[in-house]
C-alpha cells in the first residue's frame, strides 16, 4: 500500500509539476517580471499624472504639445518594454556572468518548486484514495479529472476567493492571519467537498454547504485600503492566468494520480 502511494504521488505529481511549470513560464512569469518593474521603479504607473486643480487642463494642454509620433501616455509601451523584463534598468552596472546565469537558476528553481508541490499534492491525493477505498468504495481511473477538480477547488480556488494571488510589490494583511484562513478555508472546504460526495443521509447537504461556506462568512484578513505600484490590469491578468494554471495542473495531477492507482492495484 506504501509503495503504491508512493509511486503514484512521485509520478504523477512531478509530471504534474513539469506541466505547470511550462505553463507558468508561458503565461504567469512574463506578468511577474514585468510586476518586478512596477515594484523597482523601472516603470511607473500613471507617471507623469497630476493631481489637483487644473491637472485636466494641464494634461490636455501636454497632449496638444506633444509631437505627433509620441505615445498618449506612459502605458502605450509597457508591451514593448514586458519584452525586456528581465534586463537591468539603465542606471543598473553591466551584467556580469553571475547576472546573466541568474534567469537559468530562477527558472530551475521555480520547476524545482512546482514539481516538489505537486508531489506533496499527489501524495495528499492518494492518501484519500486510500481513505476512501477503506469505506468499500474504488477509485477508478474515470474519476481522475473529478478528483483534479476537487482539488483545485481546495487548495486554489476557493483560498482565492478571499486571497487572491497577489503580483510582487502588493501590501497584504499580516502574514501569519492569512496563513491561519488558508490552511482553514483548505481544510473546510475538503471536508465539505467530501461530505457532499461520501456522506450518508439528508444531513450531509446542510453540512458540506455550510463547510464549503464557512470560511467565507468568517472572511479572509485584508488591510483597510487597497495598494500596490503595479497597474490593476496587470494584477487581474496574473490572478487569472494563476489560475488556469493551477486548474490545467490539477486536472493532469488528478487523471494521472487515479490511472497510476489503478494500474497499481492490478
Amino acid at each position: 500500500m506504501i509503495q503504491r502511494m508512493v509511486v503514484s504521488a512521485l509520478l504523477a505529481g512531478f509530471a504534474a509539476g513539469l506541466v505547470a511549470a511550462l505553463l507558468h513560464f508561458a503565461f504567469v512569469q512574463p506578468k511577474i517580471l514585468l510586476a518586478e518593474q512596477y515594484e523597482s521603479g523601472a516603470l511607473v504607473h500613471f507617471e507623469g499624472a497630476k493631481t489637483g486643480v487644473g491637472a485636466a487642463h494641464d494634461q490636455t494642454a501636454h497632449d496638444h504639445a506633444a509631437p505627433a509620433d509620441a505615445p498618449a501616455d506612459a502605458s502605450a509601451g509597457t508591451a514593448a518594454e514586458s519584452t525586456t523584463a528581465a534586463q537591468p534598468a539603465a542606471h543598473d552596472h553591466p551584467a556580469t556572468d553571475e547576472a546573466e546565469a541568474s534567469p537559468l537558476k530562477r527558472n530551475a528553481l521555480t520547476a524545482a518548486f512546482y514539481g516538489l508541490t505537486y508531489v506533496s499534492y499527489g501524495l495528499l491525493l492518494v492518501a484519500a484514495f486510500a481513505a476512501v477505498e477503506q469505506t468499500g468504495r474504488q477509485v477508478t481511473a474515470a474519476e481522475g479529472l473529478l478528483w483534479g477538480l476537487a482539488g483545485f477547488a481546495v487548495f486554489q480556488l476557493a483560498p482565492a476567493m478571499g486571497l487572491e494571488p497577489e503580483l510582487p510589490g502588493t501590501p497584504a494583511a499580516d502574514l501569519a492571519a492569512r496563513q491561519i484562513w488558508w490552511w482553514g478555508t483548505a481544510a473546510s472546504t475538503a471536508m465539505g467537498l467530501a461530505a457532499l460526495a461520501y456522506g450518508s443521509g439528508p444531513l450531509r447537504w446542510a453540512l458540506g454547504l455550510v463547510l464549503l461556506a464557512l470560511p467565507h462568512v468568517i472572511g479572509a484578513p485584508h488591510m483597510d485600503g487597497f495598494g500596490g505600484v503595479a497597474p490593476p490590469e496587470l494584477a487581474s491578468t496574473f490572478a487569472a492566468r494563476t489560475l488556469g494554471v493551477s486548474l490545467v495542473a490539477w486536472l493532469s495531477l488528478g487523471y494521472l494520480a487515479t490511472r497510476l492507482w489503478a494500474e497499481a492495484e492490478r
